[in-house]
């Protein structure tokens, strides 16, 4: 299934300066049981949304002071488990960049897999992100995917790494077999020549 295309997304952001945010609070282990990728945003970080009443409880995602495609987290992003759920129930919530100064291999490749761009920046650069949405929660983060550069409003920006492959796919709206579909007339003269 192929999702939409990302070339630059200008949004603001929900700061989570929170290190080491495992598999299993971004998705509990007990709402893995469907098998489709719908409906597990309602859940994203359930246990620290609610309460065991379903009340919500003093939490970011219920704070309406931040909104926005971009999550910002704090070091050891999607550490834990190797359950995709994690990313994705971040993208069905909406989101559709995760930044922070380190992931775990598993989420990061999990998270490409899936249409949502996992960018690391600096510690130094997170943590002026993380200034920056405290000063002005409605502060416009710009991210370019060509580029490869995170841009904030004072005009600070750094770059960022991204496997050449995943780009294509994440700029084309392209999952795996989109991106051998795209190729077909490169492997019919292949096997035409060969």
């Amino acid at each position: 299934m192929s999702k939409e295309k990302f070339i630059t997304l200008k949004s603001s952001a929900v700061p989570l300066p929170i290190e080491n945010i495992d598999t299993d609070q971004i998705i509990p282990a007990r709402f893995l049981k469907a098998t489709t990728r719908e409906g597990f945003g309602e859940n994203l970080f359930r246990d620290w949304r609610y309460n065991s009443d379903d009340s919500p409880k003093d939490f970011v995602l219920n704070d309406s002071t931040y909104s926005g495609k971009i999550l910002v987290g704090g070091k050891n992003f999607g550490c834990g488990s190797s359950r995709e759920h994690a990313a994705w129930s971040i993208y069905d919530y909406g989101f559709r960049v995760v930044i922070s100064s380190f992931f775990a291999d598993i989420f990061k490749n999990n998270a490409l897999n899936n249409a949502l761009l996992p960018i690391q920046v600096s510690d130094d650069f997170l943590k002026k992100i993380f200034a920056s949405i405290k000063k002005n929660p409605s502060t416009q983060i710009v991210v370019d995917l060509s580029q490869q550069k995170v841009t904030l409003e004072d005009g600070s920006s750094e770059s960022f790494e991204i496997n050449a492959y995943k780009k294509t796919c994440l700029i084309n709206g392209y999952d795996d077999i989109d991106y051998l579909l795209s190729l077909r007339d490169e492997i019919k003269h292949f096997e035409l020549t060969h």
